[in-house]
């Protein structure tokens, strides 16, 4: 398991440098000191690799947004994320990276960002909607439509920062979702 952990994270900094396709297996094997296939071992593809690496990044707050957006709401809970978020800024480069290469559908990640596109866009509909019926949220609009537009601004912004860091995420994410929610919210949230 250990092993295993640590082939992830050598490929998530490989794959966050060079992109899945200029990356390769040999190089996270070098920066091992492991042998190609001691990673085929436990990787038997690059494709299992990089869906484990994007797993890996993907799964790290779901926990904390499930449990913030039920007791705070869901800007609370987004903003609690994009907090988080700014501490794993190689893992946004990679998600960045990876959604912009896996918009070709041949693409190994294809399908994934599909998938997590779709249940990202479900989950903060339902938490949107839980909020519209508990008056957190005053936009009576479609939670999904609303859940959709959160999704582009928030990748959009996290791109912005990750190209310049003088951007305040968290004060524009703020100020997106008081405009999507149409619910003032506190600074501190």
């Amino acid at each position: 398991m250990r092993r295993r952990a640590e082939i992830i994270s050598s490929a998530t900094s490989v794959f966050s440098a060079r992109g899945y396709r200029g990356g390769s297996l040999r190089e996270i094997a070098k920066q091992l000191d492991l042998s190609l296939t001691s990673v085929v071992h436990h990787f038997p593809s690059k494709s299992a690799l990089l869906v484990a690496v994007l797993e890996n990044a993907d799964f790290a707050s779901v926990d904390s947004f499930q449990s913030d957006s039920r007791s705070e709401g869901v800007a609370y809970a987004v903003l609690q994320y994009v907090r988080r978020n700014l501490e794993r800024q190689e893992m946004l480069r990679l998600l960045a990276l990876m959604a912009a290469e896996s918009s070709a559908p041949d693409h190994p990640a294809h399908q994934w960002f599909r998938d997590r596109y779709e249940t990202v866009i479900a989950t903060l509909a339902i938490t949107i909607q839980r909020d519209q019926d508990k008056g957190r949220v005053s936009n009576s609009r479609d939670p999904r439509a609303i859940a959709g537009a959160l999704v582009a601004v928030w990748d959009g912004l996290q791109l912005q920062w990750l190209i310049d860091q003088r951007i305040d995420l968290v004060g524009g994410m703020t100020a997106a979702m008081e405009d999507l929610l149409g619910t003032r919210l506190h600074r501190d949230a």
